[in-house]
């Protein structure tokens, strides 16, 4: 027989970046809040200390932060008619494990949306005619404009550091910056890092072809910080263990280094780790939740009774939870009706790796967001109508790691193993940079999530199945970027240079890492038919229940998800404290 415990103002589902705020925010409120998180505990000390967190194959190779597919998985089809089968072993993405979530081994790329990104069915449909919309792209509007999120995008790059150069301070652009960004009331907190040699030379070359390079923005700290919550971040030594790893440095933007010291010295509240929630528990009329179910530590069922239930779990987490728990009508792709599930989409990227056998890159000097990055090719900056398609990319050159497993680029031609591989590398390594396309995907029809009916988990419960493969609007999007990048390739002169992009004839595999950028199946939106959340990110359906993270995306940016989940968190928090605690209900009437 479930446990039930004492009544709790709040309960957040997932201590990740989005939980971490919550908490602070709700806090400060004066409201009692306890997070229950899936994982173990971490925190710089012990968990991300040197030398442990240097160690490539255990956190690089063997993904020691991520979420074991054993205990948590989901089956992957490419379409309706196939049967799914289990993602059995990591690959195409990484779900975090334990407290701090994706944030603990993330990269740092933190980026806003363009503002027509915020509104892009509106935009294509002024600008180029619903015409172009192919047949089966369910693109949407995410209800709430870039000016309305500005604020707590300011505030969200203050808690991280975020180092960078504005390119649009308060409408007028700025030498340096990124010229094809949406307005900033302020610069970013600190200045951009410092260049490596591969920076120098993609930004001296994209400079000549007339285009508008301009540092990443990093949440790698390029000096010694104090956030607005007092949390104090190192300067970035280049050490290059990022990706995949808990920063020993105390110089990455993570929920550990930016929020949760701070969040842990207040009295109101606490947190439980390796405590799974089952479902969000519905009252008899099924519109107000009364709590969750979870299953704590011991393996032993817990009811834990509140009044607010956020969920800031992993974005696919959110979904599976709100099927499992019966919030919102689940998609069918058939009718199209239904929301939950509705518009899962990825991230479409490709790149090429160039080697000069008279540049010797230092690859051990890199950090995750270092980099150098072109904006020319942006959603704003594309003829959708002439060139075929709708979405964008950046291209960048970075130097993130020259870790020896995972970083051994050789040139085309190369033996694959033995002496003659060993003398490739010796002669190779260090020799090579690269230029990537990271780009938008949009949502279909046919891509969504839903309850698989043939598999459970440990618990009995079916798992969640993912339908999604590549489509021809994405792909033509990226052969886009193939040219633009070949140009920019052959331009730097290299020795040799390698492409490597999607074509027509690609599908979606779940082997090889792409990015942790899965977004969609619990949407946010103006039409309750068409969303699972309304603009503040609560639940039409059950109003005592707000949903944090990508999975409110109703299509994929051509940007790295992070600075929009945190502007997302912040502008919902403000109307949780504002407008939801002092008269509790819908904060918009359907």
């Amino acid at each position: 027989m479930a446990k039930t415990n004492p009544h709790i103002d709040v309960v957040l589902i997932g201590l990740g970046w989005t939980n971490s705020i919550m908490g602070m925010e709700l806090t400060e409120e004066g409201l009692d809040v306890l997070a229950l998180e899936r994982g173990p505990d971490r925190d710089t000390v012990p968990d991300f200390a040197y030398p442990k967190m240097a160690d490539e194959l255990t956190y690089g190779v063997r993904y020691q932060l991520m979420q074991r597919p054993a205990k948590s998985t989901l089956t992957v089809r490419h379409n309706v008619g196939d049967t799914a089968l289990p993602y059995r072993s990591l690959g195409s993405f990484l779900p975090g494990n334990g407290v701090g979530g994706a944030g603990a081994h993330w990269n740092g790329h933190t980026w806003r949306p363009q503002p027509q990104e915020l509104r892009l069915k509106s935009y294509v449909e002024e600008n180029f005619g619903s015409d172009i919309i192919p047949e089966g792209m369910t693109i949407q509007d995410f209800g709430v404009s870039y000016d309305e999120l500005e604020p707590y995008f300011d505030f969200f790059e203050k808690v991280a550091g975020i180092a960078g150069k504005a390119g649009n301070l308060n409408g007028e652009l700025q030498a340096g910056g990124n010229p094809f960004e949406g307005w900033r009331s302020d610069e970013y907190p600190l200045p951009p890092m410092a260049r490596t040699l591969n920076d120098t030379m993609f930004h001296d070359m994209a400079a000549e072809q007339g285009l508008h390079p301009f540092p990443l923005p990093a949440a790698n700290a390029s000096q010694a910080y104090t956030n607005p919550y007092g949390m104090q971040l190192a300067p970035c030594n280049y050490c290059g263990f990022c990706e995949r790893y808990g920063c020993l440095n105390y110089s990455k933007a993570s929920p550990q280094t930016c929020v949760l010291g701070a969040l842990k010295r207040r009295e109101n509240f606490t947190y439980r780790t390796n405590c799974e929630v089952m479902k969000v528990n519905l009252a008899s009329d099924g519109k107000t939740a009364t709590g969750v179910t979870y299953i704590d530590e011991h393996g032993e069922e817990v009811i834990q009774p509140a009044d607010l239930v956020i969920m800031g779990a992993y974005a696919l987490h959110n979904v599976h939870l709100l099927l499992l728990s019966g919030i919102g009508q689940p998609y069918d792709p058939v009718s199209g009706k239904g929301v939950v599930g509705k518009n899962y989409a990825y991230q479409m990227s490709g790149g090429a790796v160039l080697h000069f056998r008279d540049k010797e890159f230092n690859p051990f000097i890199g950090a995750g967001a270092n980099g150098e990055v072109v904006n020319d090719f942006g959603v704003e900056q594309i003829d959708f109508g002439r060139e075929g398609f709708i979405g964008g990319s950046y291209l960048n050159a970075a130097m993130t790691n020259g870790q020896p497993i995972r970083n051994m680029p050789l040139p085309a031609g190369s033996p694959n193993w033995g002496a003659d591989w060993k003398q490739a590398v010796q002669e190779n390594y260090g020799h090579a940079m690269t230029i990537g396309s990271h780009g938008s995907n949009m949502a279909y029809r046919d891509c969504y999530l839903d309850l698989d009916p043939n598999y459970t988990d440990d618990h009995g419960r079916p798992l969640m199945r993912m339908t999604f493969d590549w489509k021809d609007n994405d792909v033509r999007m990226t052969q886009f970027m193939k040219q633009k990048i070949e140009t920019l390739s052959q331009a730097l002169r290299p020795d040799d240079y390698r492409l490597s992009f999607k074509d027509f004839d690609s599908h979606y595999d779940v082997r090889p890492y792409q990015t942790t950028h899965n977004v969609g199946g619990a949407i946010m939106g103006t039409d309750p038919s068409s969303s699972v959340l309304n603009r503040y990110l609560q639940s039409w359906d059950v109003h005592n229940v707000f949903v944090m993270g990508a999975s409110a995306f109703p299509q994929n940016l051509q940007y790295n998800p992070t600075g929009l989940v945190g502007g997302l968190t912040y502008w919902a928090a403000k109307a949780i404290r504002e407008q939801y605690l002092p008269n509790p209900g819908p904060l918009v009437q359907a």
